[in-house]
């Protein structure tokens, strides 16, 4: 399975822990978003629409019980959630599945483990999170919806569909052959290399100042989505 796009929001109060996951998750290829307190959790949560949740069951203030269920609930997100706790009797187990956990871990674990069961998951829920995201660029191709840092952008059909197929090969060279193939699929080659440069321009344009590096120009050849 490709992890790379998915994007991960772990909700942990303990500073070392969360570094130490979020270093694991990103080094297997997620973007990953860390917050230790519950309204900050919210806040990410509806700014950046994450693929997957690692949401620590005693936080200060706000519960993770409360903030799963805020997901479940009130904004009816079956997003995956793993449900991270130092509680480990068997009744807090069900109990954490029952409010609409996928998963249950308990402290201390190995982040390795964390790595495994993340991707087990995701395996089993992948049909739930339709969407790529680098450099808070996120693409819903169900919705043909495109957003930067959060706002929606307005893209043309062929716009979209060459973001998409960048993104669907990240860090990896496309020709402007490959790149017409995609785009004009039943034409002949009436269509010239030339209009996948203006294609790139105007995307580049509409990704923002701070965004058009990502997508490299790799001379005589084509172009490439950088997602390091």
């Amino acid at each position: 399975m490709n992890t790379k796009g998915k994007t991960i929001l772990i909700v942990e109060d303990e500073q070392p822990i969360l570094d130490l996951m979020k270093h694991y998750l990103k080094n297997a290829g997620y973007e990953v978003w860390g917050v230790t307190d519950g309204e900050e959790a919210r806040r990410i949560f509806e700014e950046r629409d994450p693929c997957f949740i690692i949401l620590d069951l005693m936080l200060p203030g706000e519960s993770g019980e409360s903030i799963c269920r805020w997901i479940r609930v009130e904004q009816k997100s079956d997003v995956p959630l793993i449900m991270v706790t130092a509680k480990v009797s068997e009744r807090d187990r069900i109990h954490g599945l029952s409010i609409g956990a996928d998963d249950y871990m308990t402290k201390p674990f190995s982040p390795k483990e964390l790595v495994a069961r993340v991707e087990t998951v995701l395996r089993r829920t992948e049909n739930r999170c339709s969407k790529l995201s680098f450099h808070d660029i996120t693409l819903k191709p169900v919705k043909r919806e495109a957003k930067v840092n959060g706002t929606l952008i307005e893209l043309t059909n062929h716009e979209f569909e060459l973001l998409y197929l960048l993104m669907r090969h990240p860090n990896q060279i496309l020709s402007r052959e490959q790149i017409l193939d995609t785009l004009y699929p039943n034409q002949e080659k009436v269509v010239i290399e030339r209009t996948v440069d203006v294609h790139i321009g105007k995307l580049r344009e509409k990704l923002g100042r701070d965004k058009e590096h990502v997508i490299e120009t790799v001379r005589g050849v084509g172009y490439k989505f950088v997602a390091y």
